[in-house]
């Protein structure tokens, strides 16, 4: 187990810590997601590098029909597809084809976004510190945390948080927002359809 006081870094710096493109690109990403700092970015490409090197290994192997690296292949592909990462019909090239925004998607910070919980990241980010946020009955306070594809239907208030009140201040606003985002939606739709018939016409 080790010493709790002295956790091994689970994440690697960049070797050039002032490349411009890379640093826009990390800022762009910090504020997408909410995230608190790179350390926490950092910590998502190590996973993502990991997928991608577990892939390249295997490649080899399996052109040569090794039955150990197809298990290996299997219980990578299973384990990507309860992410809700890749499909059951993925191959190799997919997980190579993986992104960090890929696995950015599967923080459940992300999920509670994305489920309308929160009207920002930040704030979905602050309701699951503070325990207002259950997953599977659980109360979940790691931003963090991968969701599988399982749980994603499972996601809900904490029933002892204020958030749990459906006329919540809070609340209203984002049913209000979700709203907004809907007829927008549906105006897109209509927009199109309509420059779909226009093009027929001509």
């Amino acid at each position: 187990m080790g010493d709790q006081k002295f956790q091994r870094k689970n994440y690697s710096t960049p070797r050039h810590p002032w490349e411009k493109e890379r640093i826009d690109f990390e800022h762009e990403l910090l504020v997408k997601y909410g995230l608190k700092n790179k350390r926490e970015l950092w910590r998502e490409e190590a996973i993502l590098s990991n997928f991608r090197a577990q892939a390249r290994n295997l490649q080899a192997k399996i052109r040569y029909n090794d039955p150990l690296a197809q298990k290996q292949f299997h219980l990578l592909l299973e384990k990507l597809g309860k992410l809700n990462l890749l499909g059951e019909n993925a191959t190799l090239d997919d997980i190579l084809s993986l992104n960090l925004e890929n696995i950015l998607d599967r923080r459940l910070q992300t999920v509670v976004y994305q489920q309308n919980f929160a009207s920002t990241m930040k704030q979905a980010r602050q309701l699951i510190v503070h325990g207002h946020i259950k997953v599977d009955g659980r109360v979940t306070t790691i931003p963090g945390m991968f969701v599988e594809k399982e749980f994603e239907d499972k996601i809900y208030y904490n029933e002892k948080s204020p958030f749990a009140d459906e006329n919540h201040p809070i609340r209203i606003v984002i049913a209000g927002m979700t709203k907004d985002e809907d007829e927008d939606k549906k105006e897109d739709q209509g927009r199109d359809e309509d420059q779909k018939k226009e093009g027929e016409k001509q």
